[in-house]
């Protein structure tokens, strides 16, 4: 099977883009659908998963496109826009309900299940009498994370994969920079917990998402984190993920980094700037790996594409996110392009994805696409931006020479139990402007700016900083001033906090020493924004930005295992000897 496949994947471009005309042709731009619905797939261990199969209505072999899903195949069949147009340009979709969900048997486990189910669920598509053997996947979020996990697993008939706004490491997912994600509380509340009272007897209750807004102050502020009350029925995974800090090896098994030579597929990678923070950190470092690993191929087949949108397909449509409009050319027609990547790798299709640079980023404030050879794109100069602390309180300064002062420093006092909190719910960009009035929130600025400043890539950052307590949380937030006040943030919150204990990730752990002076580096920030002539570029350094990530009780103890907190004193340190900054890569162009 395996030499099988490999001969087909090296049917030389002409033959196969003819056999991809042929398929046009055949089918129509107006082709009619055939379903079959609740499709059995049988897995290794004798377990039935359930799809639903789309497929021109007529004799041949197509090209297979799969697409398994948590959130119900029927959902999916009114909310997805890929599967009837793959039809319509001669592929057979396959929408599946992941085991434990819907209409599939078993037991949900989420994601631990997806590299073997994946793995069976491709070669089956790929042994039907309707297929030709080649397939290929798509899906956003978990749908998009079962794609990397099967393919980790290898399947043979694997040709491309389009996983969008996914994850790199579940080290940067369920946790972030050492810090557990109290977002998949309301995930498995809204999303996972309904079907799973249904399968086990319970009351499964009214709106899920409406019941959410009632109970989630309660939910989310409930320590400590173990000793949740509700959900051990439905949801005893999410104990069992609380059991295991992020430098467990336990978490393996869902590892993506350093792994990627396994993979053989040509890979979509795709997110957006406001997306989830693993969305985005995860579409560039996954693309990156690849690249890294087909060094020695004359084409990585992996692409990447980031655009200024929020989690989820529809944002795509849209040219606003939060309450900026990027312009009409930040809207993509996101169907057509998954679908143009798997024309082209799947059937030899001569289009864009064979001429155009791998890479392609829109760069907010000036609202255009670019293309590069790779991400980040190269740097003409990094710009430095060090701290300095306001005279007299008030807002500080960012300049590009450090302080001269050799006891400069700047402090806020944070309390667990009064959090800085993100005054907005929907994601996107926002004005944050009054954050800065805030006595546990540090803001530093440059003046109106010159020239106009573009920024591409990762933002780093390096704080010197300590704390009469054993442990805290530094959320580090670049922000673009326009002339009027307005404060817009340039990245979703997730990739820019540090809990300082995680400073040495892979040690796990380590508390402070109360007095010490630490240095804590921030590297994943991710953006592509024009800060313009007269605009000025901020940083908000603050302990907290609730609700996004789980508290720091400042105690050195976890939140995991333990409910005390207390109030602590941090201080950033900005003197010659110690010098914190931030360093914005600025694009060659």
């Amino acid at each position: 099977m395996r030499t099988a496949t490999a001969r087909r994947r090296a049917i030389p471009i002409a033959a196969a883009l003819a056999c991809g005309l042929a398929l046009l042709a055949r089918v129509g731009a107006a082709a009619d659908v055939k379903v079959v619905r609740d499709v059995a797939v049988p897995m290794r261990d004798g377990v039935v998963l359930r799809a639903d199969v789309y497929r021109p209505d007529g004799e041949g072999r197509f090209p297979v496109l799969v697409f398994r899903t948590p959130y119900g195949k029927h959902f999916a069949e009114k909310g997805d826009g890929v599967h009837r147009k793959a039809v319509e340009r001669g592929y057979v979709a396959v929408l599946q309900d992941v085991r434990g969900r819907y209409a599939s048997e078993g037991h949900f486990d989420p994601y631990r299940q997806e590299g073997r189910d994946g793995y069976d669920t491709i070669e089956w598509a790929a042994a039907q009498p309707w297929s030709d053997g080649r397939v290929g996947t798509w899906g956003l979020s978990y749908p998009g994370a079962v794609q990397w996990l099967a393919a980790m697993e290898k399947p043979p008939h694997l040709v491309s994969m389009a996983p969008a706004m996914t994850f790199s490491s579940p080290r940067r997912f369920f946790y972030m920079n050492g810090i557990f994600d109290r977002s998949w509380l309301p995930w498995i509340y809204q999303y996972v917990a309904p079907d799973a009272r249904r399968r086990l007897g319970m009351p499964v209750g009214g709106d899920a998402e409406e019941s959410w807004r009632t109970v989630a102050d309660e939910f989310q502020s409930f320590l400590p984190l173990r000793e949740l009350p509700w959900l051990r029925k439905e949801a005893p995974y999410y104990f069992e993920w609380l059991a295991h800090p992020p430098e467990d090896p336990w978490w393996d098994w869902a590892e993506l980094q350093g792994r990627y030579g396994r993979v053989s597929a040509a890979v979509l990678n795709f997110s957006g700037w406001y997306d989830d923070a693993y969305g985005v950190e995860g579409a560039a470092t996954n693309h990156g790996g690849l690249v890294r690993a087909r060094s020695l191929e004359a084409r990585s087949r992996s692409h990447l594409v980031l655009g200024p949108w929020v989690h989820g397909a529809e944002s795509t449509m849209s040219s606003r996110a939060g309450e900026l409009d990027f312009g009409p050319r930040a809207a993509i027609d996101y169907d057509a392009l998954v679908l143009d990547f798997h024309d082209h790798y799947l059937r030899g299709i001569a289009n864009r994805f064979a001429t155009e640079p791998p890479v392609r980023y829109f760069v907010m404030g000036a609202n255009e696409w670019r293309a590069a050879r790779e991400w980040p794109p190269p740097a003409g100069r990094v710009e430095t931006l060090y701290l300095h602390r306001a005279g007299g309180g008030g807002i500080g300064r960012l300049e590009a020479a450090p302080a001269l002062s050799g006891n400069a420093t700047s402090a806020i006092r944070a309390d667990p139990e009064q959090p800085v909190v993100d005054p907005f719910s929907d994601p996107g960009a926002h004005d944050y402007r009054a954050l800065a009035a805030r006595a546990d929130v540090l803001t530093f600025e440059t003046a109106p700016l010159a020239d106009d400043l573009l920024v591409a890539g990762n933002i780093a950052a390096e704080i010197h900083a300590s704390c009469d307590c054993r442990d805290f949380d530094l959320w580090v937030r670049l922000q673009d001033v326009h002339p009027d006040g307005a404060a817009y943030n340039v990245t979703s919150p997730g990739n820019d906090v540090i809990r300082a204990s995680y400073r040495e990730p892979q040690s796990g752990p380590r508390p402070l020493e109360a007095g010490n002076v630490y240095l804590l580096r921030l590297a994943q920030a991710l953006t592509a924004q024009r800060f313009a002539k007269g605009h000025r570029i901020r940083v908000q350094v603050s302990a907290s930005f609730d609700p996004h990530l789980s508290r720091n009780l400042q105690t050195g103890e976890s939140e995991v295992a333990s409910a005390a907190s207390r109030p602590a004193v941090i201080t950033l340190h900005h003197d010659a000897a110690q010098p914190s900054k931030v360093l914005l890569p600025v694009s060659a162009d």
